[in-house]
């Protein structure tokens, strides 16, 4: 059975979709001072389809939308966007968090799923923040690496998007000092793809492991810069690591 909320969500997206592309085809058609049966015979459709279409009655196929943007010089794109981030995650990493806060010294704040939208619309998964230091780290969790470099790049976009997280900077003061924090699981595929690349990951990670371990871990430790982290994850239980050793 299909989450509920998802499905919600889902419809009420779906409806204004249909309002939006009802609304434009319309829009198109009348600035270009074309009828609905001129347009229909150009794309080869019923032209009582194309008014259905233009009042969100009927919702023309792929083929058909892009045979009417055509028709009216256009071009036909429905494409898939990044918002705030998904709603279906990888349970396997979901423990990993709760491993981090475990282990991170009292002095640090912690947040949890932190959204940002300016430029880049996410969430993150976790911020770190220590008002005394002025440091904030970015903090992203991967259960796994498909694209890497897309990978890090998006996850350099929320960290420097974090301004438009709601209450920032969350301290007075001068401004925070921004850092990004990778924490992979360790396994086989993810030391593997480390190993292979590793000018990419230094390029975005340059800190050492045993140096980020220390600062989160540590009230004397200043944050030291952008860095990765391993954990090791037996069932539901989640170990962070100062290395890429484990399973």
């Amino acid at each position: 059975m299909g989450n509920t909320l998802i499905l919600r969500t889902a419809s009420d997206r779906y409806r204004d979709f249909v309002r939006s592309l009802a609304r434009d085809l319309k829009n198109a058609r009348l600035d270009r001072g074309v009828s609905q049966e001129d347009l229909a015979a150009a794309a080869g459709v019923d032209q009582a389809a194309v008014s259905l279409f233009e009042v969100g009655k009927r919702v023309p196929s792929a083929r058909v939308l892009v045979a009417l943007a055509t028709a009216l010089g256009m071009e036909a794109s429905l494409r898939l966007y990044l918002t705030l981030g998904p709603r279906i995650y990888d349970r396997t990493q979901s423990p990993i968090p709760d491993a981090l806060f475990g282990i991170a010294h009292e002095d640090w704040r912690r947040r949890l799923e932190v959204g940002v939208s300016r430029p880049a619309r996410g969430v993150i998964d976790a911020v770190f923040h220590d008002p005394w230091c002025r440091d904030v780290v970015a903090t992203e969790v991967q259960g796994q690496l498909r694209r890497v470099e897309q990978q890090l790049r998006w996850a350099g976009l929320k960290a420097d998007s974090l301004p438009s997280a709601s209450g920032w900077p969350w301290f007075s003061g001068a401004t925070p000092r921004v850092h990004r924090l990778l924490v992979l699981r360790s396994t086989a595929a993810t030391r593997e793809i480390v190993r292979a690349l590793p000018e990419v990951f230094r390029a975005a990670y340059p800190v050492m492991e045993r140096d980020a371990y220390e600062a989160l871990t540590r009230a004397t430790k200043p944050w030291p810069g952008s860095a990765m982290l391993w954990a090791d994850l037996d069932g539901k239980t989640a170990r962070i690591l100062e290395g890429p050793r484990g399973a």
